[in-house]
């Protein structure tokens, strides 16, 4: 009986320490997303351009996904709690610095400043999750958590967005983030145990971030102002060119490098490939989607901020009723099935998308696809961090959680600059019809390429993700890394 209470001790206190760091990440995710109800009224009240107003997020994107890799190897290299400190304590300065931003040119710099240390944040927090739960239904579990965290907070952050805007002023959306961000600090400070490093040196491949990170960020700001300059622009090639360099330049350092910021070797494992790939393309239609979708409903059919949120209220409920079950049916069927089911669903929910007419009906043309595409993604991304982490050495967990969420943040940028420019030039060369007419084309053209990327996703985990065999435990390392954790030993299923 005393066995038995500390046993549900012990696993008490893992969900107490995943709470405390999916609060984190959902401070990251909301930020990604609360601002893009609150655009408008910032554009009037500082005076920010037509094309400059994108950089309030454009700037975040960028150094948060530039600095991923960076922040994942710094959690290995020294320790998970304590980066997960500093990230966090530098994310909840900036927060309070943006909300009292005078300018354009101060708000976008913090901007930037706060997406470094997301970059920090969010591959410590899911690498404290790795090393609390093992490989099996528990990670499962967590996982499926950690998904609906993951891409709840982007629909949970337009509704919140809205009521901040609306009743309080924008300001408040980044102010909410101070007094969560100091008590979940020193609430982590306590509760979350300070892990052991993961390797013995504290060496960290300075070349290889600087030139992974400015790879990164040259990368995305190449999506980010080619639809503004054109795809054929001398600057938008160039930017593309420097990306390519710089890329391919720490590749070659990190082959020569005794101590590599990411070891090649880790995209051998099959699945984590996949699921990295796969991560990318079906973030980059998520976030897309809930942009278009934003616009839509504002600008053609003429909701308020909070409305536009509560029109989307449907899909985090939904998601998380998903998330939160899945893992009792991949313990059944594997993860493979709904690796495929999942995005099929997503793209089915899209299309519906497609067709939407100036001055539509929520509850015909919205609400059905609000309806089945967070069933899909609920599917999606729980197996989707499985395949990305399983197999993976201790000591590079903080690397693989910054691989995932590289690929994830990544594929958000890609697909807000490539479906924004997409649905701008097309709406543009409409000039014969009535703005909100042309609006609405151009919206409806740019969901087709969110489909698109679905599909492509589909695609991959068809054709590339391994489904584990149920109950295998590999003894060598080699085959451990094309095995995913979500078919646990049938001993345990039936303890």
């Amino acid at each position: 009986m005393n066995q038995q209470s500390k046993t549900t001790g012990i696993d008490r206190s893992k969900w107490v320490i995943f709470t405390c760091v999916a609060i984190a990440q959902f401070m990251v995710v909301l930020d990604t997303a609360i601002i893009n109800v609150a655009l408008p009224v910032i554009k009037r009240q500082l005076h920010f351009s037509n094309s400059g107003i994108q950089w309030v997020v454009t700037a975040y994107v960028l150094t948060f996904g530039g600095f991923l890799l960076f922040g994942g190897r710094t959690a290995d290299l020294f320790g998970r709690r304590r980066m997960l400190l500093i990230g966090m304590i530098a994310f909840t300065v900036c927060s309070l610095l943006v909300g009292i931003a005078p300018s354009t040119g101060y708000l976008v710099v913090l901007r930037a400043f706060q997406g470094v240390a997301a970059g920090i944040m969010s591959p410590s927090a899911l690498s404290i999750v790795l090393a609390t739960f093992e490989e099996g239904h528990d990670r499962n579990q967590a996982l499926g958590y950690w998904s609906m965290v993951a891409t709840g907070g982007a629909a949970v952050g337009l509704l919140l967005g809205g009521v901040l805007t609306q009743y309080a002023g924008w300001r408040w959306n980044f102010f909410i983030n101070v007094p969560v961000g100091v008590v979940m600090g020193l609430v982590i400070a306590r509760v979350v145990p300070a892990h052991q490093r993961e390797e013995e040196r504290t060496t960290l491949d300075a070349p290889g971030a600087v030139l992974v990170t400015a790879g990164l960020m040259a990368l995305i700001f190449y999506f980010s102002q080619a639809p503004a300059w054109g795809w054929g622009d001398a600057r938008t090639i160039g930017a593309l060119g420097v990306a390519i360099v710089l890329l391919a330049v720490f590749v070659v350092n990190e082959q020569r490098s005794k101590h590599p910021l990411v070891t090649l070797s880790i995209f051998k494992n099959r699945n984590l490939s996949g699921a990295n790939v796969m991560m990318g393309a079906l973030y980059a239609g998520n976030l897309g989607m809930f942009f278009l979708m934003t616009l839509y409903l504002q600008d053609v059919e003429r909701y308020s901020a909070i409305k536009t949120g509560l029109a989307f209220l449907p899909f985090p409920i939904i998601l998380g009723a998903v998330s939160s079950q899945l893992r009792r049916f991949i313990v059944r069927h594997g993860y493979k099935r709904y690796l495929v089911l999942g995005p099929a669903l997503v793209a089915i929910g899209m299309a519906w998308l497609c067709f939407l007419p100036l001055h539509g009906s929520y509850l015909e043309h919205v609400l059905p696809s609000l309806l089945v595409m967070p069933v899909g993604y609920g599917m999606s991304f729980a197996p989707m961090y499985a395949a990305a982490t399983s197999g993976v050495p201790a000591r590079q967990g903080g690397l693989a959680s910054g691989l995932i969420t590289t690929s994830q943040q990544m594929g958000g940028a890609v697909g807000l600059a490539v479906l924004s420019g997409i649905a701008a030039s097309f709406t543009a060369s409409l000039i014969h019809d009535s703005v909100p007419q042309a609006l609405t084309s151009g919206y409806n053209l740019a969901m087709a390429i969110c489909v698109g990327f679905t599909v492509l996703a589909l695609a991959v985990a068809t054709a590339v993700i391994r489904a584990p065999k149920p109950g295998a435990k590999p003894s060598d390392p080699r085959q451990a890394a094309d095995v995913a954790p979500t078919s646990p030993d049938p001993s345990e299923v039936a303890a």
